[in-house]
């Protein structure tokens, strides 16, 4: 197998090169209301004519109207027609053959949103040249060609080998690359009358090899075999590449027994040996079926613009290899896309082809897809989605198997570390910086309704994050409901004011970027500030959530960073980790002000009894689920103290459902960061540090310092 040129092709992203209809010609939409009802293949251009993206249709104007309506809601839909500037199109008899061409029209143009392999390498197969009179097998990444069957792909090149090295163990067979094999070769081309006599013939003009000497080969090069018998191997060669090995061992324990009834014990010995060798596989399997199924299982694991993907093999139940693939594309296209584009290319380049494929979502296509790989099977194959059982036990390991496969090449290729330059540069081109943004801060609001009203501050250094920088801030204003303007305008003046700036340890320099949770609106109040405190030097910019639309003060119409692109990779992880930094902090000011104020309420529990109560229980929870003789039993508390943090408890618990219906409506208009933000909350949390706005350590083991905490009771 050859790819003709793996790279995908970047499209022309100018979207101000001209339309058809500013030259005086139909629209694109236009267009496509002439485009027949039929079903086939249509390709989108852009400005330069070369091919974007191509897709298949049982119905091409109604299946193209959705790109140009955007009606197909996904991601990368709304920029890739803005760089279309024309198409074209391809009709055919059926949906089967526009899955077909489909396939081949990619592999032929490369598009650039097209799902495609990342490496830039043909994958090894073990292949059989059966056209010959004396079938060799041998390790190849050649293009496909007749008369040659191919077995794979394989990701692991030493497996391959490997492989076709036990495999002559348990069956001799020629090696494509012996000298002799290569002699007998050229020699039977040339005579071919002499192939139903070749052994005799070999035997007189012919010279043992090396692998005939140590029993890897049958003696083919000296005339110790002849075509009938061969065939027989290389019959038990290809039923073992397929999976199908039990009627390998059923032929070799019938060889064996003849051989013993015949007193042949010699000849025996050898079938015996090359039984132990098969049998010595499977005991190595770690993975096997209670029946004898034949399934591919393909786990994915994605990143923002690159995935991969891993193949369980199973045969006669039991997993014969496994096969890592890195793709070309992430969370930047949907799921669906990414599982379909990578079974189209993987089964168009194998002929190993199971009963069933089994994947972790439902594709729109299955019935036309399992259509097109029962014709290239020859017999019945399904596509499946396991909900439990074994399969989906499975399936999940292949996906943690692609997620390490797909980490192993990150560090292996340097992935990571090219993104990363790519996306300072990047930013810096789009946002018109001086120069690449080393220095990056971002700045986030988390409250409830005004109250643990905090901030937090991430910062970037070369593209990573620097946690030993990162700083929280708890808002000293006193604000009635949440006000983020406000909130910011303060993190802000407490970040640039002159003794901040001055102090090394709280910054060691001002940002090369400054970016701001939000639109105009928040970008625009952060400027103010700015301005007041004379800080000008700074480039600022705002990063919406709704469409990740980037503001900047220079332009009023937002900056959109490519779908996909490593710039806006960046910028989204920059955002999302000042999500989960402030609402980290927010919590833990509420649950500490929660625990903290309700055994305040109590008479008689003072701070070492509060100490000793909070030491047993560990948690606010398990002391709500304690009872008076639970409580009791801590050192130092009397029963009537228990009794009556029992009863304050209750109380509590009461006032909280009260306050919390009270408060439900409100929620959705004046809670900024609960439920928007809970998504990108996870990871280390950072313990607080000793000031409002003090230096928080990478490892997270920070000093509680003095409380800010309303301590009043339990906020709704």
């Amino acid at each position: 197998m050859s790819i003709k040129d793996p790279a995908p092709h970047m499209p022309d992203l100018d979207t101000q090169a001209p339309r058809p209809e500013a030259l005086g010609l139909p629209s694109i939409a236009e267009q496509v209301n002439q485009v027949p009802t039929s079903p086939g293949c249509y390709l989108w251009k852009d400005a330069k004519g070369e091919v974007i993206y191509v897709g298949k249709a049982k119905n091409l104007r109604a299946r193209m109207l959705q790109y140009v309506n955007l009606t197909d809601d996904r991601a990368k839909i709304p920029l890739m027609m803005q760089v279309v500037r024309s198409f074209d199109y391809v009709v055919v008899g059926s949906e089967h053959e526009a899955l077909v061409l489909e396939r081949n029209l990619i592999e032929q143009y490369h598009p650039y949103f097209n799902v495609d392999f990342k490496d830039d390498k043909s994958y090894p197969y073990i292949a059989i040249t059966e056209s010959d009179a004396f079938p060799a097998i041998k390790y190849t990444r050649e293009r496909h060609r007749k008369g040659t069957r191919y077995f794979g792909p394989y990701t692991d090149a030493h497996a391959a080998r490997e492989t076709i090295d036990t495999l002559r163990k348990a069956v001799p067979v020629c090696i494509a690359t012996c000298a002799e094999w290569k002699r007998t070769r050229r020699y039977l081309q040339s005579h071919p009358d002499d192939v139903s006599v070749a052994n005799m013939v070999l035997a007189e003009r012919g010279r043992p090899c090396f692998d005939y000497h140590v029993g890897r080969g049958p003696g083919v090069c000296c005339g110790a075999i002849n075509t009938v018998d061969y065939a027989s191997h290389v019959r038990q060669v290809e039923n073992f590449l397929s999976g199908r090995r039990s009627q390998i061992v059923e032929e070799l324990e019938g060889q064996m027994a003849d051989a013993a009834q015949n007193l042949e014990f010699e000849r025996a010995g050898r079938i015996k040996h090359r039984l132990e060798v098969i049998n010595a596989l499977d005991d190595r399997q770690q993975v096997t079926f209670p029946s004898s199924v034949s399934l591919d299982l393909i786990g994915f694991y994605r990143e923002e613009t690159i995935s991969c993907a891993c193949v369980f093999v199973v045969r006669e139940g039991r997993t014969i290899r496994t096969s890592e693939f890195v793709l070309n594309k992430g969370m930047d296209v949907d799921e669906v896309e990414l599982q379909a584009g990578f079974v189209k290319r993987y089964y168009d380049e194998t002929s190993d082809i199971p009963s069933e494929v089994d994947l972790s979502i439902d594709l729109p296509d299955a019935d036309v897809l399992g259509e097109w790989l029962t014709n290239k099977r020859g017999r019945v194959c399904r596509l499946h989605r396991p909900q439990r059982g074994e399969k989906s036990r499975l399936l999940d390991m292949a996906a943690k198997n692609a997620h390490h496969a797909l980490n192993r090449y990150m560090v292996r290729t340097g992935y990571a570390d090219d993104r990363t330059n790519q996306a300072l540069l990047q930013l810096e081109s789009a946002l018109a910086l001086d120069a690449p943004p080393m220095r990056i801060e971002c700045y986030d609001i988390s409250t409830l309704h005004g109250a643990f009203t905090v901030a937090s501050m991430v910062v970037f250094t070369n593209g990573r994050p620097d946690k030993a920088q990162y700083r929280r801030f708890k808002i000293r204003a006193d604000l009635p409901e949440a006000n983020d303007f406000v909130s910011m305008q303060e993190v802000l003046g407490r970040r640039f004011s002159p003794k901040s700036r001055a102090d090394e340890r709280f910054a060691r320099a001002d940002p090369d970027l400054l970016v701001v949770d939000g639109g105009k609106p928040q970008l625009t109040a952060a400027m103010t500030q700015l301005e007041e405190l004379g800080v000008t030097n700074v480039p600022v910019c705002g990063l919406a959530k709704s469409d990740e639309e980037v503001f900047v003060p220079w332009d009023e119409t937002p900056v959109v960073l490519p779908s996909g692109s490593a710039s806006l990779y960046l910028i989204k992880q920059v955002r999302d980790e000042s999500h989960r930094f402030a609402i980290t902090f927010h919590r833990e000011l509420r649950t500490k002000a929660q625990s903290v104020s309700i055994l305040d309420d109590v008479e008689g529990v003072g701070p070492k009894r509060k100490r000793a109560i909070m030491r047993r229980f560990g948690s606010l929870r398990r002391l709500r689920a304690a009872s008076v003789e639970e409580i009791a039993s801590v050192p130092g508390v009397p029963e009537s103290v228990a009794t009556d943090v029992w009863q304050t408890l209750r109380a509590w618990e009461e006032e909280t459902a009260t306050v919390s219906r009270e408060a439900a409506g409100a929620d959705a208009a004046g809670e900024k960061d609960e439920a928007s933000a809970a998504d990108a909350s996870t990871g280390a949390d950072v313990a607080p540090g000793e000031k409002d706005a003090c230096p928080v350590p990478a490892s997270g083991d920070g000093v509680e310092g003095p409380s800010a905490v309303d301590t009043r009771g339990p906020v709704g």
